[in-house]
Formats: structure tokens, sequence, C-alpha cells
């Protein structure tokens, strides 16, 4: 049927016009006017009988293909997909803002792992994911908003500027907020469990490696840390402390932690609270010249598969960091479809895989 059977579409306070005439688009493929299998009028046609520029109907068209109602086939133009009447039920109206923490490092094994199950559920539950920055302005065609390891400043501006039916869930963080839900790895238990397996081996010279920064996760590896140390009557020796503000030791820190390991305080196991703080942890050793784990045992966070590669192969806690990204995007789809976005808290354990970096007291 021709284009000229759809009625011009008019702005919407606060929408973006390409979302408008999506929708008139999805709308008319349902009521019949364009069936599966059949060609859509080019973008010109679209243009001139919706009223909407050249750029506004290719970026509605777009948006049809992406979420699987129209196929284009290059060369030949764009079509309804042949299967689109099965599938209508399954091509859901969520569309999920994606935000990072402003300091993250994308390239990372935990934001990678997140990431990875994030992309799964949503391909899964066919939502739309948009990467925003942190500081840019909320977007309206955005229902749901989806937060890993936001600082507590970050977090407060998203849910204060966020529409107040909008559908809000942070990763990696802990939230009292009745506005966010949250899903996160109970850091505090983790490093408690840390810290009694080397009391298990006789341990009591034990070193901190780890973030110092705003971070929910290093907030929670620090108090788990000192809590455990100080039910076991463990006296923490400042200078055995190394917390940093970024993800990993900058040169000064490193060589700080190197002078501490020459020392005749020197302890006997170090806990690192992150991957990269245990690569540090072994590059440092390696340059005092110590061995693990006969005269220091070390502990680290994340599991990547280089970390059973290590000289010796290093003990980890593995974080369902996939489950989580996982959970989340269910968690928004369900409160984006019910309307219900009353904030749920969701903590997940992470799993001890003991290797051969950490012995009992010589």
């Amino acid at each position: 049927m021709s284009a000229k059977s759809l009625k011009p579409i008019s702005p919407q306070p606060g929408r973006p016009l390409y979302l408008t005439a999506r929708d008139a688009l999805r709308e008319a493929i349902d009521a019949g006017v364009f069936t599966p299998g059949e060609q859509m009028p080019s973008t010109k046609e679209l243009s001139e009988q919706l009223s909407i520029s050249l750029v506004t109907a290719h970026r509605a068209l777009q948006e049809l293909v992406t979420t699987g109602v129209l196929n284009r086939s290059q060369g030949r133009g764009t079509f309804v997909h042949e299967r689109y009447h099965e599938r209508r039920n399954t091509i859901a109206d969520a569309r999920i803002a994606l935000i990072f923490n402003s300091e993250a490092s994308l390239g990372d094994y935990y934001h990678g792992q997140v990431l990875q199950g994030i992309r799964q559920a949503a391909q899964e539950l066919a939502v739309d994911i948009v990467l925003l920055r942190f500081g840019e302005d909320v977007r309206s065609e955005c229902n749901g908003y989806l937060l890993i390891n936001p600082l507590p400043s970050e977090l407060d501006r998203l849910a204060a500027a966020a529409k107040s039916r909008s559908a809000i869930v942070a990763v990696g963080v802990r939230s009292n907020d009745k506005r966010v839900s949250c899903i996160d790895v109970d850091n505090v238990e983790l490093a408690r469990q840390a810290v009694a397996h080397f009391v298990e081996h006789g341990h009591d010279r034990i070193a901190y490696v780890g973030g110092g920064d705003e971070t929910s996760n290093s907030q929670d590896r620090w108090n788990g840390f000192q809590s455990a140390c100080d039910e076991s009557k463990i006296k923490l020796d400042p200078a055995l402390i190394h917390r940093s503000r970024s993800w990993r030791q900058s040169e000064n820190e490193r060589q700080a932690l190197i002078r501490v390991l020459n020392s005749a305080a020197r302890p006997t196991a170090i806990f690192a609270a992150g991957y990269h703080f245990g690569l540090d942890v072994y590059s440092a050793l390696r340059t005092a010249g110590l061995e693990i784990p006969r005269e220091v045992s070390v502990i680290s966070v994340d599991d990547p598969p280089s970390a059973a590669y290590l000289s010796p192969p290093l003990t980890t806690f593995r974080q369902p960091l996939a489950e989580a990204g996982q959970a989340a995007i269910a968690m928004l789809n369900e409160q984006v479809k019910s309307g219900q976005n009353d904030a749920r808290q969701r903590m997940l354990s992470a799993e001890f895989i003991q290797r051969r970096s950490t012995a009992p007291l010589r």
C-alpha cells in the first residue's frame, strides 16, 4: 500500500521526532498497512507523507531495522520482516541508557564481563541499549537507566535528573535511595574471607593494596578487611595499608610498596583488592626479590583466565560479573514493562579460587 495512507505526525514536547515517526510506522505495520515481506516506501516518500526531514525518516527506519521490525537488503530496499508477526511480542519497548563511572577503564576485566552479561541479556530480551556519558543530559527516549559502578555523587545526580517514572538499576554499588535498585557482589564478605584464609595459615602481618576512591566496591572491601582484622585481633600497621585513588597503583605508589617489602617490617601476606592491584603486587614482590608464597602470600579479586597462568598461579575471588549484567537488564526490562519501579537490592556471592599464591607462614 502507498505511503499516502500515512498521516503527517506532530512533534511531542520533550520527545525526539524520529521516535514519534518510528512509532507511527510500527503502528501502521501492526494495522496491516504494510505486511510481512512488503517493501517499505523510500525515505523520501516517508519524509513527504509524515512531514518530516529526510534525516528523521532515515533514523526512524533505522530504529525499526535495529529492533527487528524491518529488514534492510543492500541494493533492494527496506522490507517488513517476514516473521514480524511471529516475533512482535518479543520486540520490547524498553530502551536502556548504559552509563559508566566517569573514572572507569572499560578495557579491564571487570567492565568487560559486566558488558558481556548486558549484551547477552539485551539480545535475548530485545532491549535497546544507548551508551551515555556521565554528565550528559538524561535522554527522554530512554525509559530505563543502568549505571555501572557509579560514584555516590553520580548516582544522586542521575536519580534526580531521570524522569520520575523511569526505572534505575545500579551495578556494583549499594544505595538506600528508594529510586534506585542495586545489584552487587558481597565485597565485605569476600574481604573477610581473604583475611580468614590468611589467619588460618598463621599470618598476622597482612597488607592491604586496593582502591581508596568513593566507589562502593572499594569502600566495602576496605571495610570488610578492617572488620575481619579487628575480630582476629590483628593490629593494622599504617605502613601496610596502600590505598590508591585509581584502579591500579601509580609508579610512586608502587615504589612505596617496594620500600615496605624491602624493610624489616614487611608483611607476610597481601590482600590485593582488585586484579590490577594483584598484578602490581606481583611486580613489586619480584622487584623486592621476594618469593610467592614462600615469603609472602597473595590473594586478589577477579579471576580472568590469565590469573591461572601467573607464576605462581594467583589465588582469587571470582565475581559473578556477567551474571550481574544479565540480572540488571532483566530487572530493568521487568520494571519498564510493569511500570513498577520499586527499589530492590540483590547481593551476589564471589567464589574463592585457591591456587598456589598462598601458603602457611614459615
